[in-house]
């Protein structure tokens, strides 16, 4: 039995005029399902974080609409000092300033992108199956890149093992009611004070750990990159490779995320352009010719990578699975 939830500090109503799958949309922020930051309960999907321009805590739980193919109304409820401004921008969160609409156009009978390429019916398919999937938007730069420099040149095991670490090891306790087990990620003057010696203990590599250093470092002017826009000689992406450590996969990875950018491709991932390849061509493909495939589609390359991820195609994997030693313990 569901165990009642006390009064929330604020809360809100959002009534979309597109569906809004909460689940889906919110599931590419969730780093595996041990993930003590967010979590998908048959309630709805919790989050625990801080208010980047005031540090105060909050947790959210983002209750599902009745359905995630038509519109309907979406809880919003959030407990803590930081509660009212994060109501405030659940809009954001949910990617309801994603507009579809120019895309989903392009989808529709007879119509091929730019260029004469069309997608593949069961990239198409997927959109129809899955019209409530939105790109959250968080803002929350420094979180962002504290996850994503964990996962940079590391398997997946590898990267959701460093994630849990770091805040089990030093985040601190959501406001209640968040479920037992959640935690705040820790502040950037926590990551800075972390001794060289224990990101051993967590399975964080050297390089990795020299560029969370330098986010934190940064913490400060790297947040005020959210206001930015996305691409430019002055946005985000250019901003955030200048820093040591921040390669132009990182920064993608970080943007999709904390901008809902639709069209930011994360270039150098090791399974990425395989994948994309097989998909529109039929052959694997490198970065380059990734790009080449997902040109008609400009504006739009993020969401079409999304809708692989759903299609149900599987890329051809070749060689043995790579099973890194731990030597966490040694």
């Amino acid at each position: 039995m569901p165990v009642p939830l006390p009064a929330p500090d604020a809360s809100t109503l959002l009534c979309p005029d597109v569906p809004v799958d909460v689940r889906l949309t919110l599931g590419v922020l969730q780093r595996g399902h041990a993930d003590p930051t967010v979590q998908s309960r048959p309630e709805g999907v919790w989050l625990c974080f801080r208010i980047p321009a005031s540090g105060d805590p909050v947790t959210v739980l983002v209750q599902p609409a009745p359905s995630a193919l038509v519109p309907g109304p979406v809880p919003v409820l959030a407990w803590g000092p930081g509660a009212r401004a994060a109501v405030d921008g659940a809009h954001r969160l949910l990617g309801l300033d994603d507009d579809w609409s120019a895309f989903d156009a392009r989808l529709a009978p007879d119509v091929a992108g730019d260029g004469g390429a069309a997608l593949p019916h069961a990239v198409i398919r997927a959109r129809r199956a899955h019209p409530g999937l939105r790109l959250p938007a968080t803002g929350r730069m420094v979180d962002q890149l504290f996850m994503v420099v964990l996962e940079q040149k590391v398997t997946h095991d590898q990267a959701r093992a460093g994630w849990r670490w770091l805040v089990r090891n030093h985040g601190e306790p959501a406001p209640a009611p968040a479920p037992a087990g959640m935690l705040l990620a820790p502040t950037a003057e926590v990551v800075r004070r972390i001794p060289s010696w224990q990101w051993h203990a967590g399975w964080v590599q050297p390089a990795q750990s020299r560029a969370l250093l330098r986010v934190a470092e940064r913490a400060t002017a790297l947040e005020r990159l959210a206001g930015r826009p996305v691409d430019g000689p002055d946005g985000a992406v250019s901003a955030l490779t200048t820093l040591p450590g921040i390669g132009v996969w990182t920064a993608a990875e970080t943007v999709q995320r904390t901008h809902g950018a639709p069209d930011t491709v994360a270039v150098g991932d090791y399974h990425l352009a395989h994948h994309v390849g097989e998909v529109l061509s039929g052959r694997r493909t490198d970065d380059a010719g990734m790009l080449r495939l997902l040109s008609p589609w400009a504006g739009h390359r993020q969401r079409v990578v999304r809708l692989i991820g759903l299609s149900g195609y599987r890329y051809s994997r070749f060689g043995p699975k790579l099973a890194p030693a731990d030597h966490r313990r040694r």
